[in-house]
């Protein structure tokens, strides 16, 4: 990769390819592709968003990104296909004063309910019955303990004195009031948790986890993340052949 120039008065040419929906052109489920969209915008740069219809990979994306699925993203001319890398890259060329620091303070946000998914994956693919409560309780131990995390007090709540030290947190998100990479990483899979276990398990999080949904109300307020999300339907699409039926 060659090193990137960027004037300081003009935003970069940032393009990112998303998967699309099953018309072609609306946003397709993919929590990566999300993550990424989440991140630009929360930086305030103007970049372009194009989706990808998997079907129709048109000849020109494919000589672009030979070999690779969306999501991924062009900078001034270069092709960036590794999201991990692709977060870092944007961090690190979208800085400040220009451009606000997404990084979390607190390193444990950064793997605060990073264990969700897979046991979420394993709940929905499974066809027998005498698993399914097992692996309901391993999925509701692992929203427990992200639920724990979030009503737990960081030490930015207590040092600014918006806390005591003593009870619940009222953080809005994982790392304090604003929304961070880890954020833009947990929500997507978060929200994909909770639409498609209620499709196909009719599960819904426990309402005792009011941490968890104090989050998840929370994000439901800020655009960024409701306007670069698949619809419901999407992503119940997406894993119609994927979530399996308990066989009787």
């Amino acid at each position: 990769m060659t090193d990137t120039v960027v004037e300081e008065d003009k935003d970069p040419d940032i393009e990112l390819f998303v998967k699309a929906g099953r018309d072609g052109e609306s946003i397709g489920n993919c929590p990566f592709s999300q993550r990424l969209f989440m991140i630009l915008w929360l930086k305030g740069v103007v970049f372009n968003v194009t989706t990808v219809d998997l079907k129709r990979k048109p000849a020109d994306l494919h000589n672009l990104a030979p070999g690779t699925h969306p999501p991924f993203l062009t900078f001034e001319g270069n092709v960036l296909t590794d999201v991990n890398k692709i977060e870092e890259y944007l961090e690190e060329m979208l800085a400040p004063p220009k451009y606000p620091k997404l990084a979390t303070k607190n390193r444990e946000s950064n793997v605060a309910g990073n264990d969700i998914f897979s046991r979420f994956s394993a709940y929905v693919k499974n066809t027998r019955p005498e698993k399914n409560r097992s692996l309901e309780k391993s999925l509701n131990k692992a929203l427990a303990k992200l639920d724990e995390y979030l009503m737990r007090p960081i030490p930015d709540e207590v040092q600014s004195a918006q806390h005591s030290g003593e009870g619940a947190s009222t953080r809005k998100y994982l790392d304090g009031d604003e929304l961070t990479l880890a954020d833009c990483n947990l929500l997507p899979k978060l929200h994909v948790v909770k639409v498609v276990a209620k499709k196909y398990r009719n599960y819904d999080i426990p309402s005792e986890f009011k941490g968890v949904w104090r989050y998840l109300d929370n994000a439901y307020k800020r655009e960024e993340f409701t306007n670069t999300c698949a619809a419901d339907v999407e992503i119940e699409l997406a894993y119609q052949a994927v979530a399996k039926r308990l066989e009787k």
